[in-house]
């Protein structure tokens, strides 16, 4: 009997129409008294614009319009999906999951698509990790006979958790969505190997700690980070992912012909390029327009670069990302 493969059919993105630039974010937050500039922004993090949802667009929202993309770019409907996978963390409820609302949204867009219902859906919670984490899930579901293909997206509205009051988390998040359309069968390539990891003893460096109880909020429920652990603990074990993967696939480095990271922080992205041996022109970069859109950054900037014609058929790829939790985890991939 063939081994079975996940391959990669088509990949989609979806932005809000509302686009602030640095100056726009400096200008908001002057306003209510904080002082920051393009320059601070720029220097620290490489970032230069984000899209924020208008009041009323929710993360299925997103997740709809980037999964049609994804699937025109699979030559595929809705009704030929048995399996959805959404990775956020910031749902449109607290349930059912994102899954589930865009599974009753992908039917509706067509009559066609009621086909679509029935098809396995849930969420996936690992903050920047979730993508890669999701692709992990339905890579083994795919290959394990459980269906043949998977919409796996991710999905974010970031800018609904943030301390405006706080420029060191504030400057750094945008909203967006990225999703990849996948297929089980016998021919070689497609997704080499992966690896998902975390550590929860870090569970504090990254979080947001209100939650709902008896109709009230209780903690704080906006984002909180120490940001030099997380860059600390991001170089590491980027790196060590990779490296394992690598190894899982019996390739090397040379082997890399784009890396494809979690859009955090030109820094971060810089620093594991350098121990990959890759250079800056082999790394896809989107973070200077989108900032970190957690679970989407990844399949935003992977769309990006397939849609601009960098990353072509039969390349290697290297998919990875850090989160809170603390999560990590890494994706090579034959598109």
């Amino acid at each position: 009997m063939s081994a079975i493969h996940t391959h990669l059919l088509g990949t989609g993105s979806h932005l809000p129409s509302r686009r602030l630039s640095n100056a726009d974010l400096v200008a908001q937050l002057a306003r209510e008294g904080l002082e920051t500039s393009d320059d601070w922004i720029v220097e620290r993090t490489g970032i230069r614009a984000r899209h924020f949802v208008e009041p009323g667009v929710t993360t299925s929202d997103l997740a709809l319009q980037s999964s049609l993309n994804a699937l025109q770019a699979a030559g595929l409907g809705p009704q030929d999906i048995d399996l959805i996978i959404v990775a956020t963390s910031t749902p449109d409820m607290v349930f059912p999951s994102t899954a589930c609302i865009l599974q009753r949204k992908l039917s509706e867009s067509s009559e066609q698509a009621k086909g679509i219902l029935g098809a396995a859906a849930f969420d996936v919670q690992a903050v920047c990790a979730g993508f890669i984490y999701a692709l992990g899930v339905a890579d083994a579901m795919l290959r394990a006979g459980s269906a043949r293909r998977a919409l796996v997206v991710g999905a974010e509205v970031f800018s609904r958790l943030l301390d405006f009051s706080d420029r060191t988390t504030c400057v750094l998040f945008g909203d967006g969505a990225g999703a990849v359309v996948l297929e089980a069968n016998d021919q070689p390539g497609g997704i080499l190997a992966t690896e998902m990891r975390a550590d929860g003893r870090y569970v504090d460096i990254l979080c947001v700690p209100g939650h709902v109880q008896n109709g009230t909020i209780l903690g704080d429920p906006v984002l909180k980070m120490e940001g030099q652990a997380v860059f600390k603990l991001a170089v590491g074990v980027l790196e060590e992912t990779a490296l394992n993967v690598l190894a899982k696939a019996g390739l090397q480095k040379t082997d890399i012909d784009w890396l494809v990271p979690h859009q955090a922080n030109i820094r971060i992205i810089q620093s594991t390029a350098r121990k990959l041996g890759l250079p800056m022109d082999k790394v896809v970069l989107t973070v200077q327009d989108h900032g970190n859109t957690s679970a989407a950054s990844i399949p935003l900037a992977l769309d990006s670069a397939v849609r601009s014609g960098h990353i072509r058929r039969g390349q290697r790829l290297m998919l990875e990302g850090v989160g809170g939790g603390f999560t990590w985890g890494a994706a090579l991939v034959q598109y």
